[in-house]
């Protein structure tokens, strides 16, 4: 039988006892020790992680949203992809046979290129235009007949309306009998059509068509009738040999069951079809994928397919869209430098910032670490511990700073956002363990380590100088298909290097200022600048870190601040490079100005300058009166004559940049003898008028007087008084021509003085202006069914900045201020305004902060500082005096730093930036140094960081000053 005693279980070294103590649990232990630094861990991690996660995509959003708007703004008919084909031979063509046809083309494009949610636009239409010979037709000249031509719109009516008659009956027309057809009821009221009428033509096998019924256009601007014009109203056409030859054009209608009935109207028949791209679906990073699928389906395997497919051997399809594509890849690589110094400096300060968060972390945590090891601690055990410290405050807010820039920018791409924010929440993670678990030596070296730096340093200078010299070796690269990371860095390495450079020089200065002061009475600034020139802390050396924060932001500020200025100033510089002037104010072809218009517009409020101007295109040089022997043939040459007021169009042309002259060159000779010497006997005592050749002109035809003949036939006398290269009223001219000073060419040739154009600078009325132009009488020319709607981003540079209602009337009236506003709309430089804007606001919260981590640093040291010196007499206001003396140097050293790096970046990369991408039009490349745009980020800088001092001290530095008078000098 078993003894109770052996039931009972032994006793054993691993069996503690039931009250014995058990160890607290290590986080909970920390975090409950000390909460604040935990919160501030984690709002550290998570604005980190957020910026990460943040910027990629905004970059994303940004290059998708210009490339859309890029391309919507060059309109429908641009970014479409245009079909066209003849009928099948020998088959009656229907309306099905083009919807399938369309179908097939539709499912051509694929998933990868998208199509517009509205569909295709298709139909048929005549090869040729008739006039009608009806009489009763208006006809604007009194003589040249209307015209018309015949198509057929797949699902018009779900775009117009019919407001008299019907539409078109289906059937074939029977041989002799009208075409039935509807037209636009605006085009029936120009052109004085009603329903019912019969409308011959006597040059088409079927010579009659017959009205019956009128539409109207439920939407002009729909996509729909992008190309199809003249199909909403009575278009007015000009002949292009005589301008006073008018006609009215416009487009009818016919059913689709039978379109034989376009070949016997035009001679033969064409299909079309356009199918829009949908712009708002394409993705910048795709594009290279596009531009194949694109290229594949106007000229690849896909058209070959598609001819096979639709049976049309004959099928032509074509499309802008590869050259705004291209275009768009360049653009956006152009502005990529700008778009991503911001992100790149944001980055280098986040660096910075956790380094000293990391350094501020382990040195307060010092005595403590140091007692673990002394207890028999290793690194690997210490890693683990403070890894896991680390995970209970940032791993939770790293993924709430990504889900939250994920969900505040929304993109179709998330691969670089996550990676950007993986790679943040790990350094966060083991920055701080990694560093505590090294041995002590290693956190505090010696001189082997400072050779290092030095060996760094150097190299730094090294990558500096060859960056900058690549650079401008290089000048203005065109753009590639990437960024151009050499000019994203070389701002970036000017502002380290010099960083670096006013971090040796900063101890030195300040010891020279600290013995300076030293021998005042008062120990304050010494003290102060005593603790500059030895760190602050008791170190040997005073960080650099800080120094090169701030830098990086105000010289990144600097630089980004001077390209957008440079990018207004261009801008408007290129505004009036397109008008001539700031508002200008030309008649119609053929026509003048009336004869009391340019007084009334030069007393317009804010007229500066104004001048009238006449153009003519049509004269000739004819022979050399005297000089050499030119080589080539006067009676060729073809040039432009410009009359101007010569005091009015030399400050135009001052004010504009273009064409500048002494305007004393056109009144030193107006007639008389000195112009007869000059010209030779030949000239038979008539009178000589001065005028400036176009520089290649002067060098074709070599000193001496010519002649100028007008279209009229009369002639002037010129000789040459000077050269320009360019002239305001020609903007963009490449033929030759000569500018003639207003009074000596109207005394020579009376009609010279009736002007064509009207040319101002300054701050001029618009609104005015284009009052007085509007009161202008209708030019016969002028279409009066031109559409209101002001030119958009589509139109050409040429045209930008009308006054619609001047166009009605004929009169083309422009403003430099509304050719600025046209460019500024464009969307590639808003959103990377927005995104440098946004980084550069980043940059200087992080450099503030770090700053303040440098501040917190040196805390424990200066409020044993101040204590001692409390305890000798030192009065409070002393102390605040003391602490900025000891931290404002820093402060504005980097200011003045970052101030002369925004400087010299532009002054040593300013040739190789290109801002024609930002500015919306080609410009000279060059960016030139100002001092507003570079010292206004210093200056702003600096005070936040002089508040930002104040405010650390005063809050806490009281509370740590009282606590070193309690418990007296640390061991």
């Amino acid at each position: 039988m078993t003894s109770p005693a052996r039931t009972r279980p032994a006793r054993t070294a691993r069996t503690a006892p039931t009250g014995a103590h058990r160890p607290a649990p290590w986080v909970r232990t920390r975090l409950r020790a000390q909460p604040p630094a935990a919160l501030l861990t984690a709002a550290l991690a998570f604005a980190l992680v957020f910026l990460a996660a943040a910027f990629p995509r905004a970059m994303d959003r940004s290059a998708d949203a210009a490339l859309r708007a890029y391309l919507h703004d060059r309109g429908p008919l641009e970014t479409s992809l245009l079909v066209t084909a003849a009928p099948v031979p020998g088959r009656a063509e229907t309306a099905a046979d083009l919807a399938k046809v369309a179908g097939d083309l539709v499912a051509g494009a694929g998933a990868g290129l998208p199509l517009a949610p509205s569909g295709p636009v298709y139909g048929a239409r005549a090869a040729e235009i008739h006039a009608l010979t009806t009489p009763g037709l208006d006809r604007p000249d009194g003589r040249t007949p209307p015209t018309l031509q015949l198509l057929h719109l797949y699902d018009m009516t779900a775009h117009s309306t019919l407001v008299a008659g019907a539409w078109p009956a289906g059937g074939t027309t029977a041989p002799g009998e009208p075409i039935p057809i509807a037209v636009s009821r605006a085009a029936a009221d120009t052109m004085g059509m009603r329903v019912g009428a019969v409308l011959d033509n006597d040059a088409a096998p079927v010579r009659s068509v017959r009205v019956v019924g009128l539409y109207d256009v439920t939407d002009p601007s729909d996509p729909y009738w992008a190309d199809l014009s003249c199909t909403d109203r009575a278009c007015l056409h000009h002949s292009p040999d005589d301008p006073n030859v008018r006609n009215w054009h416009t487009a009818g209608m016919v059913g689709g069951d039978d379109l034989r009935s376009l070949a016997t109207w035009g001679r033969q028949a064409r299909d079309f079809w356009r199918l829009p791209v949908d712009t708002g679906a394409l993705r910048a990073d795709r594009l290279s994928d596009v531009r194949r699928d694109v290229a594949s389906y106007l000229t690849g395997p896909t058209a070959a397919r598609l001819i096979d497919v639709t049976d049309r051997h004959d099928l032509r399809i074509t499309s802008g869209l590869p050259g705004h594509l291209e275009r768009g890849v360049l653009r956006q690589a152009a502005v990529a430098p700008l778009a991503l110094i911001g992100p790149a400096a944001v980055a280098g300060i986040a660096a910075i910032v956790l380094a000293l968060a990391t350094a501020l972390t382990t040195e307060r945590r010092g005595a403590e670490l140091r007692l673990l090891r002394a207890r028999g601690g290793s690194g690997t055990g210490l890693l683990l511990r403070l890894s896991g410290e680390g995970a209970v405050t940032v791993l939770p807010a790293a993924p709430a700073a990504t889900a939250l820039a994920l969900w505040l920018l929304p993109s179709p791409r998330w691969t670089a956002a996550v990676t950007a924010a993986l790679v943040t929440t790990l350094l966060a993670l083991l920055t701080a363990p990694v560093r505590a678990a090294l041995p002590p030596a290693r956190r505090h070296p010696g001189r082997a380590a400072r050779r290092g730096r030095l060996i760094a340093e150097l190299l730094v200078l090294a990558l500096t100088v060859a960056a900058v010299t690549g650079v401008r070796r290089r000048g203005a690269a065109p753009p590639v298909d990437g960024p151009d990371l050499l000019l994203v860095a070389a701002p970036l390495l000017i502002a380290l290097t010099l960083a670096l450079l006013l971090a040796r020089l900063l101890p030195v200065l300040a010891g020279l200022l600290a013995r300076t002061t030293g021998r005042g009475a008062g120990a304050v600034a010494f003290l102060g600048l005593a603790r500059v020139a030895r760190g602050g802390d008791g170190r040997s050396r005073p960080s650099a870190l800080p120094l090169v924060a701030l830098v990086l932001a105000v010289t990144t500020a600097g630089f980004g601040a001077t390209v957008l200025g440079g990018v207004d100033l261009a801008r408007q510089r290129a505004a009036r490079l397109v008008v001539g002037a700031d508002a200008s104010v030309a008649a119609p072809a053929g026509r003048t100005l009336p004869a009391d218009f340019a007084p009334a517009a030069a007393a317009l409020p804010g007229v500066t300058a104004a001048t009238a101007v006449r153009l003519e295109s049509e004269a000739f040089l004819l022979e050399r009166v005297a000089g050499v022997a030119s080589g080539v043939d006067p009676d060729t040459t073809q040039v432009t004559v410009v009359v101007a007021e010569p005091q009015a169009y030399a400050r135009i042309a001052r004010t504009v940049g273009v064409g500048t002259f002494d305007p004393a060159v056109l009144a030193a000779q107006t007639a008389g003898a000195p112009a007869a010497q000059a010209v030779g006997a030949s000239t038979a005592g008539a009178p000589a008028v001065p005028a400036l050749f176009s520089s290649a002109l002067a060098r074709q035809l070599g000193p001496g007087g010519h002649r100028l003949r007008l279209p009229s036939g009369g002639e002037v006398l010129t000789v040459r008084a000077g050269t320009v290269e360019a002239t305001p009223a020609l903007p963009g001219a490449t033929r030759p021509f000569v500018v003639l000073p207003a009074p000596a060419a109207t005394a020579a040739l009376p009609e010279l003085g009736r002007v064509t154009d009207w040319f101002a600078v300054g701050r001029i009325d618009e609104p005015a202006l284009a009052g007085l132009v509007r009161r202008l009488p209708p030019s016969p020319l002028a279409d009066p069914n031109a559409r209101s709607s002001a030119p958009g981003p589509t139109a050409s540079t040429a045209m930008v900045g009308n006054d619609p209602d001047a166009l009605r009337n004929g009169y083309v009236s422009r403003s430099s201020a509304a050719v600025t506003a046209e460019l500024a709309k464009d969307p590639l430089q808003h959103t990377a305004g927005r995104l440098f804007g946004g980084a550069v606001a980043a940059a200087a919260a992080l450099a503030l902060l770090a700053l303040l981590l440098t501040l917190l640093r040196a805390a424990p040291e200066r409020a044993t500082v101040l204590a001692r010196l409390r305890t000798m007499g030192l009065r409070p206001r002393q102390g605040l005096v003391l602490i900025l003396a000891e931290t404002l140097p820093q402060t504005l050293t980097a200011a003045a730093g970052g101030a002369l790096g925004g400087l010299l970046a532009v002054t040593l990369l300013g040739s190789a930036v290109d801002l024609s991408a930002l500015v919306g039009m080609p410009v000279p490349p060059g960016l030139h140094p100002a001092a507003g745009p570079a010292v206004l980020p210093a200056v702003a800088l600096a005070a936040l960081a002089t508040c930002a001092v104040l405010a650390e001290t005063l809050s806490g530095g009281r509370r740590r000053l009282a606590t070193e008078l309690r418990v007296g000098d640390r061991p």
